[in-house]
């Protein structure tokens, strides 16, 4: 959807990004708020796929329904736990996502919508659509779905307990860990977590070690250095992101195993980083200067952590980075130590980030 948008705007068209709350949800009514006389088509995920979190598609479809403008939803990634709820006026999807054959993708369109391809189209599909269809793939697609829906509820439940007791004992277990996404309204078997002071990358390679195969939101795994776009929405901390993807039918002990082996994999990580595990003893200047420019994620958050103790109570530390993921990670971390973000402010080199002490 976002790069369908880019391409809208670029040809000169208009686009307007609701935000999302820090559980990765938008507000119902705050969508609504956001439809205009001339809006042409309203956009919503039925659930997120970095971190889990379901919207209210319903409410949101009422609202578009009342502006009079139709709504499409993603559902790619929920489409194969069941039906997407609401008065919808197009609906997309990929087979690949409910383990049916890669390539075929599926959009649905109610009765009394207008629609219009935008390429171009012959004869077939009632002239929607150009080209052969892959019979035999389609009909994989179908049965596959099927077959997934046939065990979705029951998996569901096993697989809600299960990522359940990720988001439960991981921060029980690794020190300086936030996990993100709605902890109620979300996916079964996605489960997001970001820790402090480690590198997305190389946790990546401690836990691909071990036999686990995760996914990453951090900056420090993406060659653009930028930090997740949907990260970067919610306002959470986004270095060293880990996603965890539960297959259908994992078993339990692997769960088990995963979540004995990430405490070291995330120690061992920190060590190399010369990540802090102590506060200093404050001294007496107002400000302390910390020059990270030209330092990836998380080593300016690192730098932090380890001069906060230098200053007073109500002193301030300015961190200067050029990274981006630091506008997201440094706010975060504040938030997360309880110390004051104080705001950004331009530096003759990056950004000045201001932190005040508070304990």
């Amino acid at each position: 959807m976002l790069h369908s948008a880019e391409v809208h705007e670029a040809a000169g068209g208009t686009v307007t990004q609701v935000p999302v709350d820090r559980g990765g949800a938008v507000d119902a009514a705050a969508y609504g708020d956001a439809l205009r006389a001339d809006t042409a088509l309203a956009c919503l995920q039925s659930a997120n796929h970095e971190v889990g979190t379901e919207q209210p598609v319903a409410e949101v479809a009422e609202a578009c329904r009342a502006a009079g403008v139709p709504l499409l939803v993603d559902a790619a990634q929920s489409l194969g736990w069941g039906p997407v709820e609401g008065d919808w006026s197009l609906l997309t999807a990929s087979a690949h996502k409910w383990g049916g054959p890669a390539g075929v993708g599926l959009l649905a369109v109610r009765k009394g919508v207008r629609f219009a391809p935008q390429g171009p189209v012959d004869e077939r599909e009632s002239g929607r659509a150009a080209g052969f269809e892959n019979i035999p793939a389609i009909v994989a697609a179908a049965a596959s779905l099927r077959a997934v829906r046939a065990e979705a509820a029951e998996e569901a439940l096993r697989l809600r307990e299960l990522t359940e007791r990720i988001r439960v004992r991981v921060p029980r277990a690794v020190p300086d860990v936030e996990v993100v996404g709605d902890p109620v309204r979300r996916l079964p078997g996605v489960v997001t977590f970001s820790c402090l002071y480690v590198d997305g990358e190389t946790l990546l390679h401690e836990l691909d070690r071990e036999g686990f195969s995760v996914s990453s939101g951090s900056s420090c795994t993406s060659s653009t250095l930028t930090p997740s776009h949907v990260l970067r929405a919610m306002g959470v901390l986004s270095e060293g992101n880990v996603r965890v993807s539960l297959p259908l039918g994992v078993a339990e002990e692997e769960v088990e195993r995963f979540l004995t082996v990430l405490p070291g994999a995330v120690a061992s990580v920190r060590e190399k980083l010369g990540a802090p595990v102590a506060s200093e003893v404050a001294r007496e200047e107002n400000v302390l200067v910390v020059d990270s420019l030209g330092k990836r994620c998380p080593i300016p958050v690192i730098e932090l952590a380890k001069v906060i103790g230098d200053v007073p109570v109500s002193g301030l530390v300015r961190v200067l980075s050029d990274d981006e993921a630091a506008r997201l990670d440094i706010p975060a971390w504040c938030a997360m130590r309880n110390q004051e973000y104080v705001g950004e402010e331009p530096a003759d080199k990056g950004t000045a980030y201001l932190i005040r002490r508070v304990s």
